[in-house]
């Protein structure tokens, strides 16, 4: 893998903000989610391309009857698509605002169109795994590709992977699971390290969880890619908003994941901090005092030492050691004891 890659950098976390269907089909819609996307600090914003023709028939079925405006899903995917022209708005949009813009093709026409408008690399969704004619397209332009996992066994990935390491494009391994939502005991965090360990490639997680935490997770885990659903509120029209989280999380998300970055890039030596912490650790310490007046010539017992704070004299494990000792002057009560106040 190289690792001057403009896409996979290393010790950092690529999070991408996907759009989905959350538009409803207004390009209006599309164009505030990617200004939500940027302020919310994300690396990237992703879209999917659906041709209704190009990819779907009347037949197909609803995965949740969602919709009470469109006859069947093939309608619906109709309602989603976008003029290459209004594509080609959404990409200079995202561009303008800093943003990596990805876009998921559904078939060789959706592949062309986004070939042409400039992609920064290929998402294959979990449904095109298998679909070896789309799949050869997109390794045939050199772009860098994120394969998702979500419905493949171990064995496929397997193929998967080897097929592409054969053309040469880099690429990453998201662990995925098909669920919306995805349950937290479904996430699949072991994969991460799996998948690492056995294609040697960036790994990262697609997330359908509905929530941050899966993300600060894999980023704690060293993912990638960190790619979520967005949606403007959990109120809104959709079949992916369950398995969403709001741009007002995906702030939240973007400052977790680099609060993460940047304790897993300073490592900290526990005895060197321990001294830059002296002054603090005189604060929160205590030191060994009198509890009353003695005069010089005491012989000192339990009962007439006390700990208290701050921590700047004789420390507290050493009150045993004073017990029988002389006192060579006089000493004041809650005044600390010094060596020199000892015979």
């Amino acid at each position: 893998m190289n690792e001057e890659s403009v896409f996979f950098v290393p010790n950092k976390s690529i999070i991408i903000g996907e759009i989905a269907q959350a538009h409803d089909g207004s390009l209006g819609m599309a164009h505030a989610y990617i200004d939500s996307i940027a302020r919310a600090g994300a690396d990237a914003v992703k879209f999917q391309t659906h041709i209704a023709e190009a990819e779907s028939t009347p037949l197909e079925p609803w995965r949740v009857k969602f919709s009470q405006q469109d006859a069947s899903r093939y309608d619906y995917w109709k309602r989603m698509e976008f003029t290459e022209e209004q594509w080609v708005g959404l990409k200079q949009h995202a561009d303008e605002r800093g943003l990596i813009f990805l876009s998921s093709p559904f078939s060789p026409e959706a592949l062309e169109l986004l070939s042409r408008i400039g992609v920064a690399a290929w998402k294959v969704a979990s449904g095109e795994v298998t679909n070896w004619q789309l799949l050869d397209m997109m390794l045939a332009t050199r772009l860098p590709t994120l394969l998702s996992t979500g419905m493949s066994p171990v064995a496929e990935t397997d193929q998967l992977v080897a097929h592409i390491r054969k053309v040469g494009n880099e690429f990453a391994v998201l662990q995925c699971t098909s669920m919306y939502p995805t349950p937290p005991e479904k996430l699949g965090l072991n994969m991460l390290s799996f998948f690492r360990e056995r294609y040697g490639c960036p790994v990262g997680i697609s997330d359908h969880t509905g929530t941050i935490y899966a993300g600060l997770a894999a980023a704690s885990l060293g993912a990638s890619v960190i790619e979520v659903h967005v949606t403007f509120s959990r109120e809104t029209f959709g079949p992916d908003v369950v398995a969403s989280i709001t741009t007002g999380e995906l702030k939240q998300l973007v400052e977790g994941v680099h609060f993460i970055e940047r304790a897993l890039a300073t490592p900290i030596n526990k005895g060197e901090v321990a001294e830059n912490l002296e002054p603090m650790r005189n604060l929160f310490t205590k030191s060994i005092v009198v509890r009353r007046n003695l005069n010089a010539g005491t012989i000192i017992t339990e009962d007439m030492l006390a700990l208290k704070k701050p921590g700047t004299g004789l420390p507290a494990e050493k009150l045993a050691l004073l017990i029988g000792r002389r006192l060579r002057n006089d000493l004041s009560k809650d005044i600390q004891i010094r060596e020199s106040d000892l015979e």
